[in-house]
Order: structure tokens, then C-alpha cells, then sequence
């Protein structure tokens, strides 16, 4: 599955070291952010356990200790680029017209999705391009509508930038308006904790 999605990704111009593009100093001190405040222990979201049934070899992980993504003028034009790359390459669908069913994870690779496919999507580029796992954070919220929406949240050592479908900019995830829910765990991407006020989780993630 892994050399499928890569595959889609070089046919479509995503060519490793491709994006390390030098940025100035003083934009990168622009987009600093802070940190979310995250909880305890929490459910684990359906379309996770579904995803990791279907993907058994991906999710079989061992815990490992947290770790920052390094944020540097080069690893930030990275992050850019593989969002805006699979914001502009994958039509937006939902699950129900997509699998005909309420929710399911998984990976855009006939090239449509909704908002978790995306994140999953990202966060395999991000890997492959050398960025740590635990630095990449699977991430439930909800929109202003109170309608559930799946984002990638990159956590680096200048703070916390929230990738999303629906946005093309790459922003500090104070920045975003979204209620924050639940993400998962630094240290095992099977294992999810609460995020900021305790909140009624959204029943599917679907924009």
C-alpha cells in the first residue's frame, strides 16, 4: 500500500528533496507557535481501529519516546508543499458517496477522499520524506458548525501547525478556528489523548 501511495505521489511531481527550498529568517519567526495542552487517556476514534484492522502492518507499532518534528527553513517548505500537493491532487468525497458507508479511513489512492484520507495521506508523505512519527498527530476537531473534521497536527520544537483540506495556508494550530478534541499520542499513534476542555467527541469525521 505504502508503494502505491508513493507511487501516486512521485507520477504526480512529489520528488524526494525536492522541496528543501531555503526560506528567510523572518518569516520563519513569523510562523512560531505554541503548544496545545493535551490531556489523559481517551477513546480511541472508530476510523482509527477500522484503519489499522485493514492496514494491521502500519498500526502494529512499539511505543517510542516522544519526539519534535526539527522546524527549519527547509523542513517547513516541506510541510507546505506536501499539503498544498494533496489539497490541489485529491477531490474532496465524502464516505457515503465514496465507500457507501458512514465513515472510513483510508488512503486517496484513486484519488478521492475526505478529511481523515487527506491527513493519512500527509502524515505517510511526511514519513517517507524522513519526518519523525511522533511529531505527527492524527487529529479529531470540530468545525464551527460543531460538525466533526479530521486535521494533521505537526508538533515541532517552535510550536504546533495544523494541516488541513480545507485551508490551503499551513497555520500555528491558535490560528485555526476549531474546537480541539482528541489526537493521538506522541509516544503510540494507537493510543489517543484529550485535548483542551472536555468536549463530546464528534460521532464521524467527514469534510
Amino acid at each position: 500500500m505504502f508503494k502505491s501511495v508513493a507511487r501516486v505521489a512521485v507520477v504526480l511531481g512529489i520528488v524526494a528533496g525536492g522541496y528543501f527550498v531555503s526560506q528567510s529568517s523572518t518569516e520563519a519567526q513569523s510562523l512560531k507557535a505554541s503548544y496545545i495542552s493535551v490531556g489523559g487517556s481517551t477513546l480511541v476514534p472508530y476510523g482509527w481501529v477500522d484503519f489499522c484492522n485493514r492496514y494491521q502492518g502500519e498500526c502494529a507499532t512499539k511505543p517510542m519516546p516522544a519526539l519534535d518534528v526539527n522546524y527549519t527553513a527547509q523542513s517547513f517548505k516541506v510541510i507546505k508543499r506536501i499539503n498544498a500537493w494533496a489539497n490541489a491532487n485529491i477531490k474532496a468525497k465524502s464516505d457515503s458517496d465514496h465507500w457507501s458507508t458512514v465513515d472510513r479511513w483510508d488512503y486517496p489512492t484513486d484519488g478521492y477522499g475526505d478529511c481523515e484520507d487527506y491527513v493519512l495521506l500527509k502524515r505517510r508523505l511526511l514519513m517517507e520524506e524522513g519526518f519523525p512519527r511522533q511529531g505527527l498527530l492524527v487529529t479529531v476537531v470540530k468545525d464551527e458548525h460543531g460538525d466533526g473534521h479530521a486535521v494533521l497536527t505537526v508538533k515541532t520544537n517552535q510550536g504546533e501547525f495544523i494541516l488541513d483540506n480545507l485551508v490551503e495556508e499551513v497555520k500555528p494550530w491558535a490560528r485555526v478556528p476549531y474546537k480541539f478534541v482528541k489526537r493521538q499520542s506522541q509516544t503510540d499513534p494507537n493510543q489517543w489523548v484529550d485535548i483542551g476542555d472536555e468536549t463530546s467527541a464528534p460521532l464521524v469525521v467527514s469534510r
